[in-house]
């Protein structure tokens, strides 16, 4: 059996503060995803990046196919608004009743070359798809069949699919494709932070805008992560809906601290 997926970066990683990472984040939780180019500045100058680093950072990923210019401002494309649109199902956590019938999904026979492989994989992972071992792949079906078009298209060019019944324990099926525990742990130490954040923030203390944005970017990270499983699968204590909760009651708090900076600044 194939190494078990594993949870995203937690409590304990952190990716460092970059031009590039405060305008994705920035714009990856704003709806829609487009914001004045004067406020995308000032947002990097709260998180000490000047604005140069800010416009040339805009540019790149402009560039790159991540951003587009439109009005005064940017918004999301390509890959970024793709993104989002993962992130946001993630935090609403929608899944259907499950029948305990499971999505397999098995490569067709012939070559491949290695950049099929590895679309392959991005595609399963992004599909929230366990590999069980080389070459075939599966989960509970309690997600949208119809999920992520484009991710979709490449598994059926490359595997023929089809639901099946484990004879196996499904629970220890679970537990064997996905890192439980370490999501759980992970996740439960989010939510601590992210709270005693929150607290910081209510009562306006600007200072804690900086590790509640970087932290949040890591929740929503480890919600990606989250293989949506049935609740059938998953412990009984399982912190998925707190860790949303936790974050949606920051989210409130950081947003509404963050308008009354913007206003200070003009």
């Amino acid at each position: 059996m194939s190494a078990r997926s594993t949870p995203s970066p937690g409590a304990h990683q952190r990716r460092p503060l970059t031009a590039r990472s405060v305008i994705a984040s920035t714009l990856l939780g704003t709806h829609p995803p487009w914001m004045p180019t004067r406020l995308l500045v000032r947002t990097g100058e709260l998180f000490g990046v000047s604005e140069g680093t800010i416009r040339t950072a805009i540019s790149r990923m402009a560039a790159a196919g991540e951003l587009a210019a439109e009005g005064d401002g940017y918004r999301l494309v390509g890959p970024m608004l793709e993104r989002q649109t993962r992130q946001d199902a993630s935090r609403r956590a929608e899944r259907h009743r499950w029948d305990g019938t499971w999505e397999l999904a098995i490569v067709r026979e012939g070559g491949r070359d290695a950049a099929a492989r590895t679309e392959l994989r991005e595609a399963m992972r992004r599909l929230s798809l366990a590999e069980l071992r080389e070459g075939t792949w599966l989960r509970p079906a309690n997600l949208d069949a119809d999920r992520l078009a484009a991710q979709r298209a490449v598994v059926d060019a490359q595997c023929t699919t089809l639901r099946a019944t484990p004879d196996d324990d499904p629970a220890a099926l679970a537990a064997a494709l996905w890192d439980l525990d370490g999501w759980a742990r992970d996740a439960r130490a989010l939510a601590d932070e992210l709270a005693a954040l929150g607290t910081r923030l209510r009562a306006g203390d600007t200072e804690a805008m900086g590790p509640a944005f970087v932290a949040s970017a890591a929740v929503l990270r480890h919600l990606l992560a989250d293989p949506l499983l049935p609740d059938e699968l998953v412990p009984a204590d399982w912190p998925g809906a707190e860790l949303r909760s936790t974050y949606d009651e920051v989210n409130v708090a950081f947003l509404d601290l963050f308008g009354t900076w913007l206003l200070a600044q003009r």
